[in-house]
């Protein structure tokens, strides 16, 4: 049966529904009217496109009230349920809150939202903005809301639906922690709308969900809406990375599995030589395949790109300096990919964009030879730009007017940016540690920006042929969607005290046991439980088949086991032993000494040219030293030059000789070697090494071990002629038994993590008076208003008045310690420090964070688990300070050595701290929150005050 909802009459629905009999088309008109009278209804008439069956099962389970996860891919349309619990809400009078994770998405989305509803009913909140707050509808940054939950805003009266865009982000180790502080302590009232990438455990997610925030329905869907072609440019020509089989079926190109294996056989020198006997014609062959295989180079690919009709594209590059370098190149090349209108139009918008900006800093941030670029289409996207020229890419982009953009994966995070292609230049990134594999979660982030809806019949994926490119690999990429979500929570100094101060200490507890780190934790400990049960009925039936008629057996087991590891610990020891008498006597040998080598490829008569002692124990004499005992350099009597390892050296050994070595012997000339080899052999060729005699072995003398072998043999079971029958059965016993006792260490690490954690947290912050028991004391109530990385070193400064007294420029250049971390770690050069007051404050944060280290370590809070402080970077203190003492942006920058993007978020980071020190300050007799203030006033100027909304 057709169900239809909407029939006009002389339509093919009325039609059809004619067709129908009088109850059914009834039953039909009861369902159209049902339909019509519902919010969704309304909503989806302010669309001038249908939705998709996700999207309406989405919106129709808010409808019902209901809290709903949402996970599609990239640019399918997840936002419009969010956008439908906006209507919901000022239908019913009541609130709702949009956050996402950065502010560029929270500004783009209030955009979008007073077009829609009007800036009335609009407003934003971020570090930066504060745009009618007690709108009905407010986008905010999910900090903000979380910090409004602590504080207990009346901001939240009233509210109805929270929409979190790009949940997913909860699965990142620096602010993930933020979302699920969210969806646990937002109150039982609000209705949820999460909205996430394509994960491969939405159901995992939404199980929890569904415990910690009541009814919650799981919509996923995988369907993209522009079909998505993968393919690989290698030299001229694009390949498809698959082609179709059977039954639909998606196998490697063969084409590119044939240039895989060409390019790993090019000769080697010994193939070229036998390569002289092949036929001209089968050698020219081979050269012709070989040369269509090379890396393009980035104008080459942007020029194919156009000729292929593939643009706008984005390529993303993973590395800021690798994407200007990009534009360059292309503007060397003498790319052009807009005409003389879209140039024009380009330089107009760009001008109305930057009119803010100074013109004495318009040259300092290379605006001219941006400007030339995006003239002709061209341009780089990354954090290290100015806020303001990468917003304007993102407009030119949206517009047809940049129509290849050159990015980091930055831009993959939630930016409305769709491109008809994504290239991706290389499959390994630097991952903050070590340069690393892209996982197939990220290729599938990446790769979804290609293909605009309602504009692109399909979308293409261009990965750049690279040596050594492995194209099975490249299709796992593709066609793996495993993106698995994985929780990053962890409590901190100021989650604790907030916390203890709402709920109590045992109630925060449970609160902390409710996230879902500890609701993966504990699912992961079901699947080990049900491996110790089966272990646990193993060991119950090797039990039963060791058991002997004559005794106990697992006793007598036990006396073997015991034997056994006595007899091992004494042979582990001989053999400790013996290595060491090996290297004292290696340490005696000096050059000249004539040695038997014992062992090993060059066992035989030697000279020893340089004794390799290690570093520090030089023996009276210059050598070459090592760390790892001594390596003796010796001419072989087979006329060989060769560096010993005390592997060579099982036994000790002695010199057999002396022998005097030339001054004008050389070890690299054959004839010096040969010569003195000669000299070798002639000089104690004849000596004959005495024989190492072993020591006798310790277990003949060892008590413990002839008082074992006396039990054995006394024991009932030793006379059993099924003993070692029931040895074999006591030893797998024993095996899972110890195989079990490691899993059930492993249930017991993973319980209760996350409140062990905070019970620690918790000790330490009643160590330093923060907390007393239930009660939050003053201190507490300081750092409860901090939030931060370094939430307790800020608290810690501010009660030992460490900024007391210093001017706004220099507290600006201290707060910067608590929020700049330098990109790339370099120990190399001390950072640059403002003199006076600002230079010994920052000396004594560093004090402080000695102590608070040492006493994190006493309570076992591990920052390599992600809690605790990290040390205070000073890197940024003289870039602060000169900003907010007034210094010009040329000289900020130089100084700096800084990208202006970089200079302006870690600018925006220290106000957005100082603007919490001045709250959390004492108001009087202290003028640490004034200075904090003026200090705000200092730096947001020039290219930091500006702001793309409002």
């Amino acid at each position: 049966m057709i169900v239809l909802l909407s029939v006009r009459p002389g339509t093919l629905e009325s039609t059809m529904t004619q067709d129908l009999s009088p109850a059914e088309r009834y039953a039909a008109a009861r369902r159209r009217a049902a339909e019509q009278a519902t919010a969704l209804a309304g909503f989806r008439e302010m669309y001038d496109f249908g939705l998709d069956p996700f999207q309406i099962e989405a919106c129709r389970a808010l409808e019902a009230g209901k809290g709903v996860l949402v996970a599609a891919p990239t640019g399918s349309g997840k936002t419009i349920v969010g956008e439908f619990a906006v209507h919901l809400a000022l239908q019913q009078g009541r609130k709702c809150f949009y956050t996402t994770p950065i502010k560029a998405l929270s500004n783009q989305k209030y955009s979008d939202l007073c077009r829609r509803y009007g800036s009335g009913k609009v407003g934003l909140l971020t570090g930066d903005n504060s745009i009618n707050a007690d709108a009905p509808v407010v986008v905010m940054t999910t900090e903000v809301l979380r910090n409004m939950l602590y504080a207990g805003s009346q901001t939240l009266r009233g509210l109805g639906y929270v929409v979190m865009d790009e949940v997913h982000y909860l699965s990142d180790r620096f602010r993930g922690a933020v979302w699920e502080e969210v969806i646990i302590h937002l109150p039982a009232s609000v209705t949820l709308v999460s909205l996430s990438a394509t994960v491969s455990n939405a159901e995992e997610f939404g199980d929890w969900l569904d415990t910690v925030r009541g009814d919650t329905e799981v919509i996923v869907s995988e369907h993209r809406p522009v079909p998505l072609f993968q393919h690989v440019l290698a030299g001229r020509r694009m390949y498809d990375l698959f082609e179709e089989g059977e039954g639909h079926r998606r196998a490697v190109n063969p084409d590119l599995t044939r240039m895989a294996r060409l390019e790993a056989s090019r000769p080697t020198y010994a193939d070229r030589r036998r390569g002289r006997n092949m036929r001209e014609a089968e050698r020219e062959r081979e050269r012709r395949q070989r040369s269509r295989i090379w890396t393009p180079s980035r104008p080459e690919v942007i020029e194919r790109l156009d000729s292929e009709g593939l643009l706008p594209a984005i390529t993303f590059i993973f590395s800021r300096a690798a994407c200007e370098a990009a534009v360059q190149q292309c503007l060397y090349a003498g790319l052009r990919l807009n005409d003389e209108e879209a140039r024009e139009k380009v330089r107009a918008l760009v001008e109305e964009r930057t009119a803010h900006i100074a013109p004495e800093d318009l040259h300092v941030l290379g605006y001219y030879e941006w400007l030339e670029g995006l003239e002709r289409g061209i341009a780089a996207h990354h954090a290290g730009m100015l806020p303001t020229f990468k917003e304007v890419v993102e407009e030119l982009f949206v517009r047809g007017l940049v129509k290849a953009v050159f990015a980091t994966e930055t831009l993959a995070l939630g930016i409305n940016m769709p491109a008809r292609s994504v290239v991706l230049e290389k499959l390994v990134k630097w991952n903050g540690e070590q340069h690393a594999d892209i996982t197939p979660g990220e290729y599938t982030q990446l790769t979804g920006r290609a293909g605009r809806r309602g504009i692109d019949v399909e979308g293409h994926a261009v990965v750049l042929w690279q040596r050594g490119m492995n194209p099975e690999q490249v299709a796992g990429l593709a066609g793996t969607r495993t993106y698995p979500l994985r929780s990053s929570f962890k409590p901190s100094y100021n989650m604790a005290v907030n916390l203890v101060e709402q709920f109590g200490r045992h109630r925060s507890r449970e609160l902390l046991e409710t996230s879902f780190a500890q609701f993966q934790a504990d699912k992961s400990v079901v699947g080990i439980s049900r491996q110790v049960q089966r272990n646990e009925e193993g060991l119950a039936g090797y039990k039963e088949a060791m058991t002997c008629h004559l005794g106990d057996f697992s006793e007598y087991a036990r006396l073997r086991r015991e034997l056994k590891d006595r007899e091992t610990e004494l042979a582990r020891q001989g053999a400790a032993q013996r290595r060491a008498e090996a290297a004292v006597a290696l340490e005696r040998l000096k050059p000249g000494d004539v040695i038997h080598v014992p062992t090993g490829k060059y066992a035989g008569l030697a000279l020893v040219l340089d004794p390799g002692l290690p570093a520090g124990r030089s023996n009276g004499h210059r050598g070459f030293e090592h760390h790892d005992g001594p390596r003796p350099l010796v001419l072989t009597a087979e006329r060989q030059v060769k560096r010993l390892a005390a592997i060579d050296f099982p036994v000790p050994v002695e010199a057999l000789e002396r022998m005097r070595i030339p001054k004008s012997f050389n070890p690299r000339s054959p004839q010096s070697r040969r010569d003195l080899a000669s000299a070798l052999r002639t000089k104690a060729g004849h000596i004959r090494p005495e024989r190492h005699r072993g020591r006798r072995s310790q277990a003949a003398d060892d008590r413990e071990i002839a008082r074992l072998r006396t039990a054995l043999r006394a024991h009932p079971c030793h006379g059993c002629n099924d003993r070692e029958d029931h040895a074999r059965w006591a030893e797998r016993y024993h095996r899972l038994l110890r195989d079990t006792k490691q899993l059930e260490h492993r249930i017991e690490g993973r319980t209760n993590t996350i409140a062990r954690t905070f019970d620690r947290i918790v000790s330490l912050l009643t160590e330093l008076d923060y907390l007393r028991g239930n009660e939050v004391t003053e201190h507490g109530k300081r750092l409860a208003r901090l939030y931060g990385e370094l939430d307790l070193l800020a608290s810690e400064c501010l009660r030992e008045r460490v900024w007391e007294g210093l001017n706004p420029a220099e507290l600006a250049a201290c707060v910067s310690a608590l929020v700049y971390e330098a990109r790339v770690g370099d120990d190399a050069l001390a950072p640059k420090l403002p003199s006076g007051k600002a230079k010994a404050a920052l000396g004594e944060m560093v004090r402080i964070w000695g102590r608070l280290d040492a006493l994190e370590e006493e309570f076992r809070i591990n920052q390599a688990e992600g809690v605790g402080q990290r040390e205070p970077d000073l890197g940024f203190a003289w870039a602060a300070y000169m900003w907010a003492s007034g210094k010009g942006l040329d000289e900020v920058l130089r100084e700096a050595d800084m990208p202006a993007g970089d200079f302006v978020r870690w600018c925006k980071q220290v106000i957005d701290v100082l603007g919490q020190i001045s709250a959390a300050a004492p108001a009087e007799g202290s003028t640490v929150a004034k200075n904090a203030r003026k200090a705000v006033e200092g730096l947001l100027r020039g290219v930091v005050a500006y702001s793309s909304v409002g």
